[in-house]
């Protein structure tokens, strides 16, 4: 289960990270007054479920109270990648010095975890790990002794961050083992003129198998939840969004997975993963049908099912 950034910001500071003073609303009105009572700029922010927020429009600085109601008037009701804004996030800016990028996140492959940072983080680290992929450092962590002080030191070392940032590297792994979760990135993690190290934005994305332990995750799961991804497991069907514009179906995750390779390799890209499960019905099929031509960015659909488990008529 993936968290919206404030979400994610509310652990964060739960576990004794810095984060901005922030507040969120699905008013214009009401972006006026926050603003007002975080000193009059802020910092106006779309809460959803994807990247690419910010060269979409859906980050923008306002410089007092009207700009921030203009601002929350304009993304609210946007669609960045598929995902409608609901909300947004009205938060304190920074006098930013330095940005960096953070996170540790499962490496099924080892079976443990990554730490993952740069001293190059902002809107630009895909491209900086694409382009120069040593300025990324990847150091394996083992679940069994976790992220120390001295273990936070190695990894501030390997990716060149400052010493200011090995608390909130110790603070950030301890998200990770007590809140059950899969990934915690922090992009980007900040110094500020006043040397404070800040998170600014925050990802969290939740192991759902460890909802038995987690007796708090009821009111999370049903705000985090996306409509898409929420209709589609309220039928029992395992959807996935992407970023692309044909919709996919399939029976069998492997078969699913093989597809979307091919549309890829046609120099399309798949909007969606959808696994209907053998045996499904004609109900099932309909209701994936559904689902899949839901999405505003679907321009087409294939299907491709093996026939025997499910029948094809």
């Amino acid at each position: 289960m993936d968290l919206y950034e404030h979400q994610a910001r509310e652990l964060f500071k739960e576990h004794g990270i810095v984060v901005p003073r922030a507040e969120v609303t699905d008013s214009p009105e009401r972006a006026r007054e926050i603003a007002r009572a975080l000193g009059g700029r802020a910092v106006v922010k779309a809460q959803v479920k994807t990247g690419g927020r910010g060269k979409a429009g859906g980050v923008r600085l306002a410089a007092d109270p009207a700009e921030a109601e203009e601002a929350a008037r304009h993304i609210l009701g946007m669609d960045i990648k598929g995902h409608p804004v609901g909300t947004v996030m009205l938060a304190e800016p920074c006098d930013i010095e330095r940005e960096f990028y953070v996170s540790y996140v499962l490496d099924r492959a080892s079976g443990g975890f990554l730490a993952i940072a740069s001293a190059e983080g902002g809107m630009e680290i895909e491209e900086v790990a694409a382009r120069r992929p040593e300025a990324v450092a990847r150091i394996p962590v083992d679940p069994a002794t976790g992220v120390h002080t001295a273990t936070a030191v190695r990894i501030a070392d390997a990716a060149g961050l400052p010493p200011q940032t090995v608390d909130t590297l110790v603070r950030l792994w301890k998200v990770l083992v007590r809140e059950d979760a899969l990934l915690v990135e922090v992009n980007p993690l900040v110094r500020t003129a006043e040397g404070r190290i800040v998170a600014l934005d925050g990802k969290v994305t939740l192991d759902d198998n460890a909802r038995f332990r987690q007796s708090r995750w009821g009111e999370t799961r049903q705000e985090a939840d996306d409509s898409l991804e929420t209709r589609a497991g309220a039928k029992g069907l395992n959807y996935v969004k992407l970023d692309g514009e044909v919709g996919v179906i399939g029976n069998g995750a492997g078969l699913v997975m093989s597809t979307l390779d091919v549309v890829a390799g046609c120099g399309a890209r798949p909007a969606n993963f959808l696994d209907i499960g053998g045996g499904a019905s004609a109900r099932v099929m309909a209701d994936g049908l559904s689902v899949v031509l839901s999405d505003p960015d679907v321009r087409s659909v294939l299907v491709n099912v093996f026939g025997g488990i499910t029948a094809c008529d």
